[in-house]
């Protein structure tokens, strides 16, 4: 069998590393870029800090920040549209996975004209182009998005987020700097944490799943697992870092092998409810592990010794809800809502849900294969 790796071209990591950005830059010529960004992250001075080292190294740029939580495809188009009339010739993105996201859209997009209706980038894209070269550095430690082939757009229209796939959207630096995830609001940064926690689960145990890849995802589980509620909750700069380092490691893995349904049940929810990625990810992951527990017991193992969870003695099925157990200690821990009811999902919308979920890029690669009633029966646990 024959297994693949694509990561990213060139990374920096640790406290002030975005000040390596306009050495790239300027290593690279490019003088004049799109600075793809999130209002909230300019109301809170955290994207001047990106864009005092553009300022301070001569680099032109013009900013974009009409963008969503869950990015839509009216909000690619527009971006694109700023992209073409500066005349940029890369793209800097400073956000969470929502910004990225839109990003990687754009970048395609720029060298792909073709696919410019947006829509059509849904799955794996028959693109023939590297994007134009995009500069990711992430402000949420979840997604990994600078380090992923993968990026997600809602087409509002239809009621769906398309998971978008293609080697040739990876950006080609990225920075992880964690001065700029400090400043995280106590709900994101746990709801992002546990997209990365969910991120390195289910990579784990996805049918492509493989011996490096697997490597990365149980080292991150190790790391959320011990810093996530410090990192959240406290702000402390180590668990903060840690986080960083985390999402990023998952992200290296995830990108390789893909996800399960976890992800997609998220993505149904996202497309119709808005709900936020992070915390539809967080209520889903538990119903969903033990419903997967019995595919892969062994694995479970590996992931309570991950997780540094006593289990001498415990039988196939106590270590699985112990994982389970562990995961929602560590929701109440951070504060998250454990049920689609308390976040206004409606119940006679579940089986929509569901029907939708089963069409989703990730449900394939789930250890399990599932049946539309399946998926309704798990988002029934959830509710």
């Amino acid at each position: 069998m024959v297994n693949r790796i694509v990561l990213n071209e060139t990374s920096y990591f640790g406290a002030g590393s975005r000040e390596k950005l306009g050495e790239e830059l300027k290593q690279r010529n490019y003088r004049n870029v799109l600075l793809v960004t999130d209002f909230n992250l300019i109301q809170n001075n955290v994207t001047n800090m990106v864009a005092n080292v553009l300022e301070d190294n001569g680099i032109i740029f013009s900013a974009f920040y009409d963008i969503k939580p869950n990015p839509t495809v009216e909000n690619v188009k527009s971006g694109l549209e700023a992209a073409k009339d500066n005349n940029i010739d890369a793209i800097v993105a400073v956000g969470g996975g929502s910004v990225i996201d839109t990003a990687k859209a754009i970048s395609i997009i720029m060298t792909n004209p073709e696919f410019d209706d947006v829509i059509s980038l849904n799955g794996v894209a028959n693109t023939k182009n590297k994007g134009l070269p995009l500069f990711a550095l992430p402000t949420t430690a979840g997604t990994a998005a600078e380090v992923t082939i993968n990026y997600v757009i809602t087409d509002e229209d239809a009621k769906r987020k398309m998971v978008c796939v293609d080697v040739h959207d990876i950006p080609v630096c990225s920075i992880i700097d964690p001065d700029l995830m400090i400043g995280m609001p106590q709900f994101l940064a746990a709801t992002t944490g546990m997209d990365a926690l969910t991120h390195a689960m289910e990579g784990y145990i996805t049918k492509a799943a493989w011996l490096i890849p697997d490597m990365f995802h149980l080292n991150a589980m190790a790391l959320i697992y011990k810093y996530l509620e410090k990192a959240a909750n406290e702000k402390d700069k180590e668990a903060v870092e840690k986080m960083a380092y985390a999402q990023y490691i998952a992200g290296m893995g995830f990108s390789n092998v893909g996800l399960g349904i976890v992800h997609s049940m998220a993505h149904s929810l996202g497309a119709f409810f808005d709900t936020p990625h992070g915390l539809a990810n967080a209520i889903l992951l538990p119903h969903v592990m033990r419903f997967n527990g019995k595919a892969c017991p062994k694995l479970f193992r590996n992931m309570a010794n991950s997780f540094n969870l006593d289990i001498d003695g415990l039988d196939d099925r106590e270590v699985i809800e112990a994982i389970v157990s562990a995961i929602e200690e560590l929701q109440e821990q951070l504060n998250i809502p454990r049920t689609l009811r308390e976040v206004g999902i409606p119940r006679e919308s579940l089986y929509d849900l569901a029907c939708h979920a089963l069409e989703d890029v990730c449900t394939p690669g789930n250890p399990i294969d599932v049946t539309v009633d399946d998926l309704a029966y798990l988002y029934e646990e959830a509710y």
